[in-house]
């Protein structure tokens, strides 16, 4: 099957409708950017003359040369008893730089009777002008029937009038929109294959995801007749979200053999969908099909096992086709394989050494036993196998610590932190001041290291969590604290447990340092 489908991307319209989202111009010039690299064919930018930004958008925008995809500028159709020509939102939408129109409008008559308030012939009208009067200014014009699996359901006869008035009208394309997002994938293959046989102009799906099957209509859509699939990066979007582009696009060109993307355009995905994450101030899923950090990552040893000799028996995609990489993850539930493979992952063969790799794998179900998570602590694992494998050569070695915690009268509470080691030779002594017990430590081992080593400035802590393991022990119970560093260009985690905060912390931060700097200095 070597059927084209034309990928068309409403991240900066219908995407900035979830709620806590918002992009600034620049925000959306860069996702713009992102998103030609990444080969779709359209770039829905937004509403130009709805608001300020999206005016200042559209004219920034136009400096932009645009190599893959096709700048889309959304509107609706003319205002009731109004001459498309006089309508202000049309003569937006032909003002700005974009070559393509997108233009909603009612498929449902209760909408147009209702919301409108006005007939369905005029609705009718509004319809058919408005795309008439884009078309003769040399748009491209794309329809969206706005609730038309809803108005199909309740009234097809009147629903299939409105997207005939879309065609009569000359639209290049007509979008099914499955608006409440309510409709399930057998009723949208049934209905979408009639639209497809009745209806000459090419059909789009735009589905949102409130039933969960945002992405199933979608692929049941194409599967019926459909050549273009409007969705958003990551299923951003109102309420539940919308179909997500970062799931559609490999269902249909690797499951089903429809041509998205070019291959090497294929592999950005991940890529782009962490990028929009980070744009919208927005963690990353990491369960997200296909572009999380866990879609490919195996923890049960039975299943390390089996991807060690094929990767196919617990993998239904090579996770590299999409941009993403296979992880194997330690825990309690590790076996031998588990321990080889990550081994392997960090340029360590332990293929041939059994003994090692059992001593490595007893000591991490021990730990784990006590409270200890490897999964989250890929740094931390790394020290302990060069420890057991004798290969581990610290930096440098405590000789003592020391916290105190002042509060004054005034309300001021002051933390300073001493620490005393020995590095190359000398004994190193250092303070500081931080604004709690872990920030001061942190603080006084960067100094006294770093007088040796420089490296240790290029790197920092990014994140830092403490999880009580024993709710029931009080202030007595053991605390589990994971640190996450980065030098700029790769992240790690530690780990460290204690019944004792200060210890536990200082723990997963000497792993951190030690970590950080056997990456850096040769």
């Amino acid at each position: 099957m070597a059927n084209n489908i034309f990928i068309y991307d409403t991240t900066l319209r219908d995407g900035t409708q979830r709620e806590n989202v918002s992009f600034s111009v620049t925000d959306k010039l860069l996702v713009t950017e992102e998103l030609d690299r990444l080969g779709v064919a359209y770039i829905e930018g937004g509403m130009p003359g709805s608001n300020p930004k999206d005016t200042d958008y559209f004219k920034k925008v136009a400096k932009l040369k645009l190599k893959n995809s096709k700048l889309v500028a959304f509107g609706a159709t003319r205002r009731k008893n109004t001459k498309a020509a006089k309508d202000p939102n049309l003569l937006a939408l032909i003002d700005c730089c974009a070559s393509v129109a997108c233009i909603v409008g009612k498929s449902w008559d209760i909408h147009v009777t209702s919301a409108l308030k006005t007939t369905l012939a005029e609705n009718l009208k509004m319809i058919k002008e408005s795309v008439k009067f884009l078309k003769s200014k040399g748009l491209e014009v794309h329809y969206d029937a706005e609730h038309f699996f809803d108005a199909y359901k309740t009234n097809p006869k009147y629903a299939m009038q409105t997207i005939q008035a879309a065609a009569d009208g000359g639209a290049d394309w007509i979008v099914l929109c499955d608006t409440n997002g309510g409709s399930l994938p057998d009723e949208v293959g049934v209905i979408v294959k009639t639209v497809t046989e009745n209806i000459d102009t090419p059909v789009g799906m735009h589905a949102h995801n409130d039933s969960n099957c945002a992405v199933a209509n979608t692929v049941m859509a194409v599967i019926n007749g459909a050549t273009q699939v409007q969705g958003t990066i990551n299923g951003y979007g109102e309420r539940c979200g919308n179909a997500d582009l970062c799931s559609i696009i490999p269902n249909l060109q690797i499951k089903k053999e429809y041509k998205c993307l070019k291959k090497d355009q294929l592999k950005l995905l991940t890529e782009v969908s962490h990028f929009v994450s980070e744009l919208a101030n927005i963690n990353p899923d990491p369960h997200q099909p296909y572009v999380g950090g866990s879609a490919f990552a195996h923890k049960a040893g039975l299943h390390v096992s089996a991807i060690a000799k094929n990767p196919d028996t617990y993998q239904h995609i090579v996770p590299e086709l999409v941009g993403n990489i296979q992880r194997v993850l330690l825990s309690e539930l590790s076996g031998k394989s588990t321990i080889v493979l990550k081994a392997k992952e960090l340029g360590v063969d332990l293929s041939k050494e059994p003994e090692e790799v059992e001593t490595i794998l007893k000591k991490i179900k021990k730990l784990e036993h006590v409270g200890y998570h490897f999964e989250a602590s890929d740094g931390s694992f790394e020290i302990l196998m060069k420890k057991t494998l004798g290969s581990y050569k610290p930096f440098f070695k405590l000789e003592s610590f020391r916290v105190l915690m002042e509060k004054r009268e005034d309300g001021q509470v002051m933390t300073e932190a001493t620490i005393k080691i020995h590095c190359k030779g000398k004994r190193l002594v250092s303070t500081a001041e931080g604004n709690g017990p872990v920030n001061a430590l942190d603080l006084a081992i960067r100094d006294a290291i770093g007088r040796v080593y420089p490296e240790l400035s290029s790197i920092g802590l990014t994140d830092y969590k403490v999880r009580v393991l024993d709710e029931k022990k009080g202030t007595g119970a053991v605390v589990r604290v994971l640190i996450e560093s980065t030098d700029g260009k790769k992240t790690w985690g530690t780990i460290g447990v204690n019944e004792n905060i200060i210890q536990a912390s200082w723990e997963a931060l000497v792993d951190s340092v030690e970590y950080g700097l056997s990456h850096k200095v040769k």
